[in-house]
């Protein structure tokens, strides 16, 4: 197969019906496009504007004001973005099933500017915090947040949390349903052009919003992310008329719990014939069902073959003419479409390693900031949480060099519209995330080693190429893996299969938080309180620490090749793919079997 029938696998899109704002049906003259998108990546650079000002220096704020230790303090964090992540999926579901992707921002970007208000309200008023170390009488002993302090905290982290989850992959959804699936080059653009939006609003939340925070407060800083989520929901709102509005199906879940019960209850049934199955676009049985309804026909494959057994027919049915229970009879097309489900997780579940690097790049890194010097001049200080900012400022240089450069250079030899696949995109950005933490433990050694021998505190400039690298590695993963769930052929799914990239961020900062307890727990045998357990870094270990996550890094990449590979080659039909009227029974002919 050569590389263009390789970019067209799995990619046989027919366009779903899109509305406007009224409801009618859409004009590709008046709605969709770059216009339309626009005001989506707007709305992007906006929130991510607002959430990463808030999550990327929350260690400051817990640690300072709210007392927490620092192991404490950054689990509290990589929870906090863990559940804004996995909080996506409920977003996605909501989207595709019941309120389309429009409704769902605007509702829940109201949720998540009502969290940033509370949490500028709490920072703003000293009896809704536990008091001061230097105020306290018993001695320097301070005293963590409890009780109304805590649960105010908490309430307006959450609220921020459930806002921006259910926020975020209807942005991308939502903008990417603005092009058409016939326009393929259109579609990476815009991928390309959301992660450019993604990284100004992290460059400006990093530098100009971390600046408020550290020299105006904490309380005015919140109070900024506030005002730009307004902005955000006021950009949302201006492109009203101009969209492309997919609306909802109804459950998605149901048409894939369908096709589970189906082959469940005909797994003792078998076909007489031992030729592969045909392949068929009939879809009396799941009519209005989302993933179903105009969806192009799509070819038997032999991976899952378990769920195969949904689509075969018993011969009572088929002469007395009577439709079958969809919970007992699924068409190809439908198994189908819930192979292609299954498949993509190994994929994801690869990514969270990844993410799990990131969370520390947000938690620790930050904290190896604080004990460096940050002076550039004897005035001017870079707070540590802004150095984060050094890879987006590469970005917003590397990604249209990227999309107008390299992407036309790399289409003359691979002939793929996007330059490479999504899957080789993922692929070289997990193998460089593995140098970032290599680049770490080198940094924090030498730091560590400074302080120790001679005493010197190393500038923070020294940390930033754990940053850059994994700047340009996000820049491949978090893109491709984008783009590789929302070209999947389900449609009416695509928010729920954009959630799942937030999903990978979710789990992978769930999995830091496991990681760093269970690390701590296994080294307190050679040295006490563990190798991160005491909050002084140059008594931790944090380089040993970041060893073994690049050795981690590494494992994950070479399983990622095995399943990337285990995809492309299930992924291949097992016959001559050619529409089919009939259904799988019992008996069928060998005529079906040769179409």
């Amino acid at each position: 197969m050569d590389s263009r029938r390789q970019q067209q696998k799995g990619e046989n899109f027919s366009e779903e019906l899109t509305v406007d704002w009224r409801g009618r049906s859409s004009s590709s003259k008046k709605h969709g496009g770059m216009r339309a998108s626009a005001f989506v990546l707007g709305l992007q650079a906006f929130e991510i504007m607002a959430i990463a000002a808030v999550g990327n220096n929350l260690i400051t704020y817990v640690t300072n004001e709210m007392h927490f230790s620092l192991s404490k303090a950054a689990n509290i964090v990589t929870n906090f973005i863990g559940t804004v992540f996995i909080l996506s999926l409920f977003g996605g579901y909501l989207s595709d099933s019941y309120l389309g992707c429009f409704w769902t921002m605007l509702i829940f970007g109201f949720i998540e500017l009502s969290g940033f208000i509370l949490l500028s309200v709490q920072a703003h008023l000293p009896q809704l915090k536990p008091p001061q170390c230097n105020m306290l009488t018993d001695g320097d002993r301070c005293v963590e947040a409890k009780g109304v302090e805590s649960l105010i905290f908490f309430v307006a982290l959450y609220l921020v949390a459930l806002g921006s989850g259910c926020v975020k992959p209807n942005m991308l959804a939502h903008g990417g349903d603005q092009f058409s699936r016939s326009e393929p080059k259109k579609l990476s653009t815009y991928f390309n052009a959301a992660y450019f939006a993604f990284s100004v609003g992290e460059l400006v939340a990093l530098t100009l919003v971390v600046w408020i925070q550290t020299h105006s407060g904490m309380d005015i800083g919140f109070g900024v992310s506030a005002i730009v989520m307004a902005m955000g929901l006021v950009c949302l709102v201006s492109g009203t008329v101009f969209y492309r509005n997919k609306p909802p199906r109804g459950s998605i879940l149901v048409p894939v719990a369908q096709v589970v019960v189906a082959a469940f209850l005909n797994r003792r049934q078998t076909s007489q014939s031992n030729l592969p199955m045909p392949h068929e676009s009939q879809n009396e049985h799941w009519n209005n069902m989302s993933m179903s309804n105009q969806t192009a026909s799509l070819c038997h494959t032999d991976r899952f073959r378990f769920l195969d057994k949904a689509c075969i027919k018993k011969h009572e049915v088929n002469n007395n003419n009577t439709k079958e229970s969809p919970w007992r009879l699924s068409t190809v097309n439908q198994v189908e479409q819930v192979k292609i489900l299954i498949s993509v997780i190994p994929i994801f579940a690869c990514t969270i390693v990844f993410n799990t690097i990131l969370a520390q790049l947000q938690t620790f890194s930050v904290s190896q900031g604080s004990v460096m010097n940050n002076q550039i001049t004897k005035s001017i200080q870079i707070p540590p949480a802004s150095m984060q900012a050094i890879p987006y400022i590469l970005m917003i240089f590397a990604v249209p060099l990227y999309d107008y450069l390299f992407v036309p250079f790399a289409r003359k030899f691979t002939g793929h519209d996007s330059g490479i696949t999504p899957l080789q995109r993922i692929g070289a950005g997990l193998f460089l995330a593995t140098f970032s933490m290599v680049s770490a433990a080198l940094m924090e050694k030498k730091r560590r080693d400074s302080v120790l021998n001679s005493d010197q505190t190393l500038s923070i400039f020294w940390i930033t190429p754990q940053f850059l690298i994994f700047g340009v590695s996000e820049m491949f993963t978090a893109v491709g893996l984008i783009e590789f769930f929302y070209k999947q052929n389900l449609k009416g799914m695509q928010s729920l299969l954009t959630a799942m990239t937030y999903c990978s961020y979710s789990f992978g900062f769930y999995l830091s938080s496991v990681y760093v307890s269970l690390v701590n727990k296994v080294t307190t045998r050679s040295m006490d309180g563990g190798w991160l357990g005491d909050n002084d870094l140059n008594k931790d270990r944090l380089d040993l620490f970041y060893w073994v996550l690049a050795g981690v890094s590494l494992i994950n990449f070479m399983n990622y090749l095995y399943w990337a590979r285990w995809y492309n080659n299930s992924s291949e039909t097992s016959s001559s793919c050619k529409p089919h009227l009939h259904s799988i029974e019992e008996g069928f002919t060998n005529t079906a079997n040769t179409a």
